[in-house]
């Protein structure tokens, strides 16, 4: 077996609508919703990939062992250069809790910035580009 990539992760939240806000107006994610059986899910999708919401205390099975808010640690890759990324979010009052920096991605170096989400998931927005 190979494994290639991940095609989506599921994020357990407090709030839909407030995870939802969060990731398609600060980070310009789309919103998507969707069926299985008779359940309505939401998920975010951006390039090909999505994150499928659950809240907590109705998450849908199978699930994680023991979902739980604000356990999570990801790294989303931009192309817009970080400088840029760090303006919008300021613009937005989002609080940059650490960065940019540079740390080692999946292809190389990449430049960071850190950010929570209204769960305080831990957010790294980070791009391939720009590095000095």
């Amino acid at each position: 077996m190979k494994i290639e990539s991940i095609d989506h992760i599921v994020l357990t939240v407090n709030s839909i609508e407030k995870s939802l806000d969060f990731y398609t107006n600060v980070l310009n994610m789309q919103k998507v919703e969707f069926k299985k059986g008779k359940d309505k899910r939401y998920a975010i999708k951006f390039g090909n990939m999505k994150i499928n919401l659950h809240e907590t205390d109705h998450e849908f099975e199978p699930k994680a062992d023991l979902p739980t808010p604000g356990s999570e640690d990801f790294c989303l890759i931009t192309k817009t250069p970080i400088k840029e990324v760090i303006k919008e979010l300021k613009n937005q009052n989002v609080k940059i809790i650490e960065g940019p920096e540079v740390n080692p991605g999946a292809l190389g170096s990449i430049m960071s910035i850190y950010l929570r989400d209204p769960d305080k998931n831990l957010v790294e927005i980070s791009n391939y580009k720009n590095i000095n």
